[in-house]
């Protein structure tokens, strides 16, 4: 992976979309014209593992600031399960509760308050894509801000996981003599 990447993004919903990642730092930042920006970081000192973007999936070494605000982040530790790499984040400012969960090997699902927004592609090198779903019937439609995390979290986690099956039979097969 690259120290330092700049990707743009073309999203159907809310246009042109900066991403920076940045591997080796630690750091992640999502922008756009009328979104709120993303930071997310590393702490200093914590060495970086490769198969996580930002470097890191231990909550006590990331930070999030969603439009210059803190915002709780709370990866999971991402072992035997598809769920176990979900990934939560409470916005005390918008009193809601997002989820990043994967749902097949290369995608995830964006849920905010248990609602699904969209599904979010990243290949883990700051490449993002989303497919959002329509508007719900009560005309919730997707707003800046969920664009802002989703683009953030798929970023700086990456998305999609292999399927229980599989990462138990790799598993085994790294005991196997």
């Amino acid at each position: 992976m690259s120290a330092f990447v700049y990707v743009p993004a073309d999203d159907p919903l809310f246009g042109a979309i900066r991403i920076e990642l940045d591997h080796e730092a630690g750091t992640l930042g999502v922008s756009g014209h009328g979104l709120p920006p993303v930071e997310i970081r590393r702490a200093p000192g914590t060495s970086p593992v490769s198969h996580v973007p930002i470097g890191t999936r231990d909550p006590e070494h990331l930070t999030l600031l969603v439009d210059g605000a803190g915002t709780a982040l709370r990866p999971s530790k991402g072992f035997l399960t598809r769920r176990s790499y979900r990934v939560e984040v409470v916005s005390a400012a918008r009193e809601c509760r997002y989820v990043l969960v994967p749902d097949s090997l290369g995608t995830s699902r964006l849920l905010r308050d248990g609602r699904l927004l969209g599904v979010f592609a990243s290949t883990g090198d700051g490449h993002v894509s989303a497919d959002w779903e329509a508007a719900s019937a009560t005309g919730e439609a997707q707003e800046p801000y969920d664009a802002s995390v989703g683009y953030g979290l798929a970023a700086a986690f990456g998305t999609g996981a292999e399927p229980m099956w599989q990462i138990a039979l790799n598993a085994a097969l790294e005991l196997w003599p």
